[in-house]
């Protein structure tokens, strides 16, 4: 299977494990070891100061949400669009970090569209092949501002996309297509 770095894995109708229902996820890793993924569409209800405060241990002005990258625990991790402070380029002008010092400069620094996650969803080799291949995920490519941007439709959106978009243009696709 080709990498789907830098795609969306949209759950399935049919996916029933409450991690993962109606979940968005932005492929960060995927190849022959194994896939890693952020889920962009779950906000969490802490803001990005308080667990800076609680994590960093410093002062923070940052202001926006935290989200819930997935069930899998893992360091405090970063989606935005400075080069200088990548770990791996995930699409072209999309970035992801874990490094403390570059969180830390984007804390402080950053005016750029930026996601903040805590967790990961992560796949060993193999499994997530296994999934796709039993309907669990579907896949369409990500744009910037549906990584950023963070709408509550989203997976409906996307879902409408990678299910109609074969047969109709998806920018003509209502928001609830039994309306139609």
């Amino acid at each position: 299977m080709a990498s789907l770095q830098g795609q969306f894995l949209i759950a399935s109708p049919k996916l029933v494990d409450p991690n993962f229902a109606r979940s968005v996820v932005l492929m960060v890793q995927h190849g022959e070891e194994g896939a890693l993924g952020l889920v962009v569409n779950r906000p969490l209800e802490t803001s990005v100061e308080e667990i800076c405060e609680k994590v960093l241990e410093t002062p923070c002005s940052t202001e926006g949400v935290l989200y819930q990258g997935g069930p899998c625990e893992g360091p405090l991790m970063v989606v935005h669009t400075h080069e200088n402070r990548s770990d791996i380029e995930v699409k072209p002008g999309v970035h992801f970090s874990t490094e403390r010092e570059s969180i830390e400069w984007l804390l402080q620094y950053n005016e750029a569209p930026i996601k903040y996650f805590v967790g990961y969803s992560g796949w060993a080799a193999g499994q997530l092949e296994t999934e796709m291949e039993g309907g669990s995920w579907l896949t369409v490519a990500a744009t910037d501002e549906q990584i950023f941007r963070g709408e509550q439709e989203l997976w409906s959106k996307l879902l409408a996309a990678a299910t109609l978009g074969k047969w109709i243009d998806p920018e003509r696709i209502p928001d609830d297509p039994s309306l139609n």
